[in-house]
């Protein structure tokens, strides 16, 4: 079982979140960009690491890929792209990972790069919240750029993802939280619930704690990538003199074009 799960800092604003099993020193990393960093948390805590999980082929998710496995030979299981050297186990959409007696489901969610997957834990109980390990597609109150897919790839991906429990943790890759939260109070400045949001993630930054991970509870209500189908969302867009009428693909790709540009 896994017991702990921590944010290992890397470059300016990735997290490499580390897995952590219960009654051993065995770990794992989801997109280690750094080696050193990772290396630098297990030897200090007298950590093996056993397995390596990637969700998509930017090198700050996969750049420290090389030098961990010569160090530690662990099982690296991604996705089956030509664009990732040293994966051990290929996943799609529908396989599942076992991982310190815990299973992972697969989810296919191309849109930033097309070879992107999430790994997602569903508990059984309410002992433990589900877990949700994303990478660059759905962010704290905000989603990924679209690299190599299209707005509609990405809309499909983030409602798969939007479909989960609501009580599932939200553990995304980077930093963006108090930007994404910016961009949000624009495209929907009368939620209430984003507004009290916002003061709770500047005073976690304040503290230099992480704003990770969310909830996908809470990104249904303050994210505007996945409120879509919202009228205030709409309203905001309609202001702005875009044609979105009642289409949330189209709102999806208006919002992504002006965040893109905000």
């Amino acid at each position: 079982m896994i017991n702990h799960i921590h944010p290992i800092p890397a470059f300016t604003d990735n997290y490499i979140w580390i897995l952590c099993e219960q009654g051993s020193n065995k770990a794992c990393v989801v997109d280690p960009g750094d080696a050193s960093v990772v290396i630098q948390y297990l030897e200090a805590r007298q950590l093996q690491l056993s397995t390596i999980l990637i969700t998509h082929h930017h090198p700050d998710h996969t750049g420290g890929v090389k030098k961990l496995v010569e160090q530690y030979q662990p099982r690296v299981i991604g996705p089956g792209s030509s664009n990732i050297a040293g994966i051990t186990e290929i996943v799609q959409e529908g396989d599942e990972v076992q991982l310190f007696d815990e299973s992972f489901q697969v989810i296919d969610i191309p849109g930033h790069t097309l070879d992107h997957i999430a790994f997602y834990c569903q508990h059984p109980s309410d002992a433990q919240a589900p877990k949700l390990f994303c990478g660059d597609t759905l962010f704290a109150a905000g989603c990924g750029r679209i690299f190599e897919g299209n707005p509609a790839q990405m809309y499909a991906s983030l409602n798969k993802l939007a479909a989960l429990s609501p009580q599932a943790l939200v553990y995304c890759t980077h930093e963006y939280t108090l930007a994404n939260l910016k961009f949000a109070e624009a495209a929907d400045p009368n939620n209430i619930s984003l507004k009290t949001r916002t003061l709770s993630e500047q005073l976690k930054r304040s503290l230099n704690q992480p704003t990770l991970p969310s909830t996908l509870e809470l990104e249904l209500d303050t994210n505007p990538f996945l409120r879509c189908d919202k009228k205030a969302l709409r309203d905001t867009l309609t202001a702005r003199e875009a044609d979105v009428d009642n289409d949330e693909l189209a709102v999806f790709t208006a919002l992504r074009a002006w965040k893109d540009n905000f």
